[in-house]
Protein backbone atom coordinates (compact mmCIF):
# COMPACT_ATOMS: atom_id res chain seq x y z
CA UNK A 1 0.00 0.00 0.00
CA UNK A 2 2.74 2.47 0.94
CA UNK A 3 4.52 1.68 -2.33
CA UNK A 4 1.42 2.63 -4.30
CA UNK A 5 1.11 5.90 -2.40
CA UNK A 6 4.79 6.80 -2.71
CA UNK A 7 5.00 5.87 -6.40
CA UNK A 8 1.84 7.83 -7.21
CA UNK A 9 3.15 10.94 -5.48
CA UNK A 10 6.50 10.60 -7.25
CA UNK A 11 4.78 10.23 -10.64
CA UNK A 12 2.67 13.32 -9.98
CA UNK A 13 5.75 15.26 -8.86
CA UNK A 14 7.70 14.21 -11.96
CA UNK A 15 4.82 15.16 -14.26
CA UNK A 16 4.59 18.63 -12.71
CA UNK A 17 8.37 19.08 -12.92
CA UNK A 18 8.32 18.09 -16.60
CA UNK A 19 5.46 20.52 -17.25
CA UNK A 20 7.30 23.35 -15.51
CA UNK A 21 10.54 22.54 -17.37
CA UNK A 22 8.81 22.99 -20.73
CA UNK A 23 9.29 26.68 -21.52
CA UNK A 24 6.07 26.79 -23.54
CA UNK A 25 3.86 25.83 -20.56
CA UNK A 26 3.79 29.16 -18.71
CA UNK A 27 3.54 31.12 -21.96
CA UNK A 28 0.57 29.06 -23.13
CA UNK A 29 -1.25 29.50 -19.82
CA UNK A 30 -0.60 33.25 -19.90
CA UNK A 31 -1.85 33.51 -23.50
CA UNK A 32 -4.98 31.50 -22.65
CA UNK A 33 -5.74 33.66 -19.61
CA UNK A 34 -5.25 36.82 -21.65
CA UNK A 35 -7.55 35.58 -24.39
CA UNK A 36 -10.22 34.67 -21.83
CA UNK A 37 -9.91 38.03 -20.06
CA UNK A 38 -10.32 39.95 -23.32
CA UNK A 39 -13.41 37.91 -24.20
CA UNK A 40 -14.97 38.46 -20.78
CA UNK A 41 -14.15 42.16 -20.83
CA UNK A 42 -15.93 42.54 -24.17
CA UNK A 43 -19.09 40.78 -22.94
CA UNK A 44 -18.17 37.22 -23.90
CA UNK A 45 -18.34 34.03 -21.88
CA UNK A 46 -16.46 30.76 -21.59
CA UNK A 47 -18.01 27.37 -22.38
CA UNK A 48 -16.10 24.32 -21.14
CA UNK A 49 -16.47 20.69 -22.17
CA UNK A 50 -14.83 17.30 -21.75
CA UNK A 51 -15.59 13.64 -21.05
CA UNK A 52 -15.51 11.82 -17.73
CA UNK A 53 -12.88 13.34 -15.46
CA UNK A 54 -12.37 16.09 -18.01
CA UNK A 55 -16.05 17.04 -17.68
CA UNK A 56 -15.50 17.22 -13.91
CA UNK A 57 -12.60 19.58 -14.63
CA UNK A 58 -14.78 21.64 -17.00
CA UNK A 59 -17.43 21.91 -14.27
CA UNK A 60 -14.80 22.81 -11.69
CA UNK A 61 -13.54 25.62 -13.93
CA UNK A 62 -17.03 27.02 -14.50
CA UNK A 63 -18.07 26.94 -10.83
CA UNK A 64 -14.86 28.67 -9.72
CA UNK A 65 -15.70 31.55 -12.07
CA UNK A 66 -19.47 31.79 -11.55
CA UNK A 67 -19.34 31.38 -7.75
CA UNK A 68 -15.98 32.11 -6.15
CA UNK A 69 -12.37 31.01 -6.05
CA UNK A 70 -10.16 32.53 -3.34
CA UNK A 71 -12.31 35.50 -2.48
CA UNK A 72 -15.63 37.17 -3.10
CA UNK A 73 -16.08 39.14 -6.31
CA UNK A 74 -18.64 39.57 -9.07
CA UNK A 75 -19.65 36.34 -10.85
CA UNK A 76 -17.85 35.67 -14.12
CA UNK A 77 -19.85 34.09 -16.99
CA UNK A 78 -18.76 30.50 -17.61
CA UNK A 79 -20.71 27.36 -18.49
CA UNK A 80 -19.84 23.68 -18.46
CA UNK A 81 -21.73 21.26 -20.70
CA UNK A 82 -22.85 19.10 -17.78
CA UNK A 83 -26.66 19.15 -17.80
CA UNK A 84 -27.58 15.46 -17.61
CA UNK A 85 -31.03 16.00 -19.15
CA UNK A 86 -29.51 17.82 -22.13
CA UNK A 87 -26.68 15.30 -22.51
CA UNK A 88 -28.96 12.25 -22.47
CA UNK A 89 -31.36 13.95 -24.91
CA UNK A 90 -28.54 14.72 -27.33
CA UNK A 91 -27.17 11.18 -26.98
CA UNK A 92 -30.59 9.67 -27.62
CA UNK A 93 -31.72 11.94 -30.46
CA UNK A 94 -28.41 12.61 -32.20
CA UNK A 95 -25.08 10.98 -31.31
CA UNK A 96 -22.26 11.08 -28.82
CA UNK A 97 -20.24 13.14 -31.28
CA UNK A 98 -22.89 15.90 -31.26
CA UNK A 99 -23.30 16.25 -27.49
CA UNK A 100 -20.96 19.22 -27.02
CA UNK A 101 -21.24 20.80 -30.46
CA UNK A 102 -25.01 21.30 -30.30
CA UNK A 103 -24.64 23.00 -26.92
CA UNK A 104 -21.91 25.26 -28.32
CA UNK A 105 -24.12 26.10 -31.30
CA UNK A 106 -27.03 26.94 -28.97
CA UNK A 107 -25.12 28.98 -26.39
CA UNK A 108 -21.99 30.24 -28.11
CA UNK A 109 -21.41 33.37 -30.16
CA UNK A 110 -18.55 35.15 -31.83
CA UNK A 111 -16.15 36.46 -29.20
CA UNK A 112 -16.83 33.66 -26.71
CA UNK A 113 -14.20 31.09 -25.74
CA UNK A 114 -14.46 27.30 -25.74
CA UNK A 115 -12.31 25.53 -23.17
CA UNK A 116 -11.95 22.09 -24.77
CA UNK A 117 -10.48 19.45 -22.46
CA UNK A 118 -9.24 16.07 -23.71
CA UNK A 119 -6.37 14.09 -22.18
CA UNK A 120 -5.71 12.40 -25.53
CA UNK A 121 -6.64 15.35 -27.72
CA UNK A 122 -8.70 12.96 -29.83
CA UNK A 123 -12.14 12.78 -28.19
CA UNK A 124 -14.44 13.06 -31.19
CA UNK A 125 -17.20 14.99 -29.42
CA UNK A 126 -14.67 17.55 -28.15
CA UNK A 127 -13.19 17.88 -31.65
CA UNK A 128 -16.67 18.43 -33.10
CA UNK A 129 -17.35 21.11 -30.47
CA UNK A 130 -14.07 22.85 -31.37
CA UNK A 131 -15.04 22.87 -35.05
CA UNK A 132 -18.46 24.33 -34.22
CA UNK A 133 -16.88 26.98 -32.02
CA UNK A 134 -14.51 28.05 -34.78
CA UNK A 135 -17.41 28.30 -37.27
CA UNK A 136 -19.18 30.62 -34.84
CA UNK A 137 -16.15 32.87 -34.50
CA UNK A 138 -15.29 31.67 -31.00
CA UNK A 139 -11.73 31.13 -29.81
CA UNK A 140 -10.65 27.66 -28.69
CA UNK A 141 -8.36 26.99 -25.74
CA UNK A 142 -7.41 23.32 -25.49
CA UNK A 143 -6.11 21.38 -22.51
CA UNK A 144 -4.47 18.26 -23.91
CA UNK A 145 -1.83 15.63 -23.22
CA UNK A 146 0.18 12.93 -24.95
CA UNK A 147 1.14 14.83 -28.09
CA UNK A 148 -1.96 17.02 -28.28
CA UNK A 149 -3.85 14.82 -30.74
CA UNK A 150 -6.08 16.39 -33.40
CA UNK A 151 -7.38 18.95 -30.93
CA UNK A 152 -4.02 20.74 -31.01
CA UNK A 153 -4.63 21.71 -34.64
CA UNK A 154 -8.12 23.05 -33.89
CA UNK A 155 -7.09 25.27 -31.00
CA UNK A 156 -6.02 28.90 -30.91
CA UNK A 157 -4.03 28.15 -27.77
CA UNK A 158 -3.06 24.70 -26.51
CA UNK A 159 -1.82 23.90 -23.02
CA UNK A 160 -0.35 20.41 -23.17
CA UNK A 161 0.44 18.17 -20.22
CA UNK A 162 3.55 15.98 -20.48
CA UNK A 163 3.26 12.48 -21.92
CA UNK A 164 1.94 9.88 -19.48
CA UNK A 165 0.76 6.30 -19.77
CA UNK A 166 -2.24 7.20 -17.62
CA UNK A 167 -4.89 9.89 -18.00
CA UNK A 168 -4.93 10.69 -14.28
CA UNK A 169 -1.44 12.21 -14.46
CA UNK A 170 -2.62 14.41 -17.34
CA UNK A 171 -5.77 15.40 -15.44
CA UNK A 172 -3.67 16.41 -12.43
CA UNK A 173 -1.80 18.88 -14.62
CA UNK A 174 -5.08 20.07 -16.12
CA UNK A 175 -6.61 20.92 -12.75
CA UNK A 176 -3.44 22.81 -11.82
CA UNK A 177 -3.75 24.78 -15.05
CA UNK A 178 -7.45 25.43 -14.41
CA UNK A 179 -6.75 26.91 -10.99
CA UNK A 180 -4.01 29.12 -12.44
CA UNK A 181 -6.31 30.28 -15.25
CA UNK A 182 -9.00 31.24 -12.75
CA UNK A 183 -6.48 33.11 -10.62
CA UNK A 184 -5.14 34.95 -13.67
CA UNK A 185 -8.66 35.78 -14.90
CA UNK A 186 -9.59 37.20 -11.51
CA UNK A 187 -6.44 39.32 -11.53
CA UNK A 188 -6.91 40.40 -15.15
CA UNK A 189 -10.48 41.54 -14.59
CA UNK A 190 -9.54 43.86 -11.74
CA UNK A 191 -9.71 47.57 -12.52
CA UNK A 192 -6.49 48.35 -14.32
CA UNK A 193 -5.72 44.67 -14.82
CA UNK A 194 -3.53 43.56 -17.72
CA UNK A 195 -5.63 41.72 -20.30
CA UNK A 196 -2.68 40.57 -22.39
CA UNK A 197 -0.93 38.48 -19.77
CA UNK A 198 -1.28 37.41 -16.14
Amino acid sequence: MLNIITNSLKEAHNALEAFMADESSAGSISAAAGLMCRSLKSGGKIIACGNGGSLCDASHFAEELTARFRGNRIPIPALAVNDSAYITCALNDFSADAVFSRYVEAMGKSGDVLLAISTSGNAENVLTAARSARRLGMKVVALTGNGGGRLAGLSDIEVRAPYSNFSDRVQEIHIKVIHILVECIEDGLKVGGNFNEC
